[in-house]
């Protein structure tokens, strides 16, 4: 599948939005993943930050990752508890495709579904007067959802 699309920082105050891209690290694209591939993914988000580095917006880039005995894992009552894999991951499950990081992009790291609760993510964006995220990365959507009301609850002005 190939994508041709024009994106453009159209209405957007480059100075005050900032792109959030979310596990786009090896571990993870590298999986199947539906309905999107993750070459698909990877190749959209690429795009999206290099035009928002042109554009001088900040570009965020989160991936997970734990420890090797995964003691920093989240540990919830739910109905199915994440289970570390034997062996643990691979020795790359955390890092960032290659090619995706740019100059002066941040990188953060999280231990937990959310990007923002637990990590210094809202800190950065709040230090930056970033007013509006544009929220991209793997294809699963209730996670998307699930961070942006996540962030909303911390009364930010805006999202996208």
């Amino acid at each position: 599948m190939t994508f041709e699309r024009k994106f453009t920082m159209q209405n957007l105050d480059p100075k005050t939005t900032a792109l959030v891209l979310i596990d786009l690290q090896k571990g993870v694209i590298g999986r199947t993943l539906a309905p999107h591939s993750g070459t698909d993914i990877v190749k959209t988000g690429s795009e999206l930050a290099l035009r928002f580095r042109a554009a001088g917006a900040t570009v965020v880039l989160v991936n997970v990752a734990f420890a090797p005995d995964f003691k920093d894992a989240l540990r919830q009552a739910v109905d199915q508890p994440f289970t570390p894999p034997a062996g643990g991951f691979p020795a790359d499950f955390s890092e960032l495709v290659d090619g995706l990081k740019g100059a002066g992009d941040i990188c953060i790291t999280k231990r937990q579904w959310g990007a923002f609760y637990g990590t210094e993510l809202d800190l950065q964006l709040r230090r930056r007067g970033i007013q509006t995220i544009v929220l991209a990365g793997d294809s699963v959507k209730y996670r998307k959802r699930r961070r942006l009301i996540s962030r909303r609850n911390r009364h930010d002005d805006s999202m996208v």
